[in-house]
């Protein structure tokens, strides 16, 4: 995939619809059968699906980061607010230091707990839920503690990572749904009347659970959302970005991966508000050259409810011509430009992969290391945990980056 590509693309026959960038191959299924609530990889890959694999999550990753940061700036003022301060092109390219905010936090302590849910998986607890709520409780720590607490065993290495003790704007929902040890389940969620989308920001990683059925996927990231965002219409947004997200990285066109989350959606209660919203972005396509004004008609709720946040993000990705025109429509609004930013950012590059990331966005990233040493990590887990740690092989390094207990 050519890394310079940031032209133009041409039109496709439909009005206002770009012609998207050439998605990576599919990687196949891994192998494996179900074990408890899951099928899950136990198999190698072979090379070329492994490094495909590992582009997509890289570019799951730091695209969620970029638009991230591409959109926090702005995130709180509304679209006359943003034209004036950035003239009539709007927001186009990131701050020279560009700063993220608790969405990417909270979306690496998502990956840290997924490997850690695959790496328990010997010891026979098997529950990816309480493992990624034991993530978030980390993350809490970071956002009151001075720094790294070298006595708590369990930390593993994200958590040492002195930059992420900082307060980036988190929601209220995530601070009050973490700030205690209690477990949220959908019978007794946390919160059960925030709408915001911050569940939704940090649900991209379910998706690159390539060895699980789609079904599954959307479960695991609902309850992980109902820890802190008891709302059907937020936990359903994150399990609907989640499906997405899977389906992309599986190889599938962004219209199909809709398609497959609306169907999964018709059946959950409650639905009704993220369908409609991904119905309107699908029409929306059709209605002429994107413009903020096109992307303000799709949120009533004026961009700050999950559900509006979704619809933003997926419009935004089916007529993007290239990732930076997809993140540059995205922030671009009167709404949370900071969440559609993440949530379009992680859907591009799932499709697309790591090396159509614009190249001088991610120079400046804040985080980037850690970013893709964390996305690495996910995709050795995810190919090889075998041959890290089981009955035949233990790597004492891997268990000390990812602890058992």
């Amino acid at each position: 995939m050519d890394t310079a590509t940031e032209t133009s693309g041409e039109q496709q026959s439909r009005p206002g619809a770009a012609q998207p960038l050439q998605p990576l191959q599919s990687p196949p299924a891994p192998t494996g059968g179900a074990t408890g609530r899951a099928a899950v990889t136990t198999g190698l890959w072979g090379r070329t699906e492994q490094q495909d694999f590992r582009s997509r999550v890289r570019g799951t990753l730091l695209g969620s980061a970029i638009g991230d940061a591409l959109g926090a700036p702005v995130a709180a003022l509304s679209l006359p607010e943003l034209l004036q301060a950035h003239g009539p092109s709007g927001l186009t390219e990131p701050a020279p230091r560009a700063k993220v905010t608790a969405a990417t936090q909270l979306g690496l302590f998502t990956v840290d707990g997924l490997i850690r849910a695959h790496v328990r998986r010997d010891t026979g607890a098997w529950h990816p839920p309480t493992d990624v709520h034991r993530a978030y409780l980390r993350w809490a720590l970071t956002q009151h503690d001075w720094g790294p607490d070298e006595r708590r065993e369990d930390n593993g290495w994200l958590a040492q990572e002195e930059w992420l003790y900082t307060r980036r704007s988190p929601d209220r929902s995530c601070l009050t749904g973490f700030a205690d040890g209690v477990l949220g389940t959908l019978a007794q969620p946390k919160n059960p009347t925030a709408l915001d989308p911050a569940a939704a920001t940090r649900s991209a990683p379910f998706g690159l659970l390539v060895g699980w059925e789609p079904a599954l996927v959307l479960q695991l990231a609902v309850e992980c959302a109902a820890q802190s965002h008891g709302h059907p219409t937020a936990y359903l947004s994150a399990g609907a970005h989640a499906v997405i997200v899977h389906g992309l990285t599986r190889g599938e066109s962004l219209d199909s991966a809709v398609q497959r989350a609306l169907g999964l959606l018709g059946v959950r209660p409650g639905h009704q508000p993220v369908t409609d919203a991904l119905q309107r972005a699908l029409g929306a396509v059709t209605t002429g050259v994107p413009s903020p004004q096109t992307i303000e008609g799709l949120s009533p709720g004026h961009g700050r409810q999950a559900e509006e946040v979704l619809a933003i993000a997926v419009y935004c990705a089916l007529v993007a011509e290239n990732v930076a025109h997809g993140l540059r429509l995205a922030v671009n609004h009167g709404g949370d430009s900071a969440a559609t930013g993440t949530l379009c950012g992680s859907l591009l590059g799932a499709q697309h992969g790591e090396t159509a990331l614009p190249a001088a966005w991610l120079a400046g990233l804040e985080g980037r290391a850690t970013v893709l040493e964390l996305a690495d990590d996910f995709a050795l887990e995810m190919t090889q945990g075998p041959a890290l740690h089981g009955p035949t092989a233990t790597s004492t390094a891997w268990l000390t980056r990812y602890p058992r207990g």
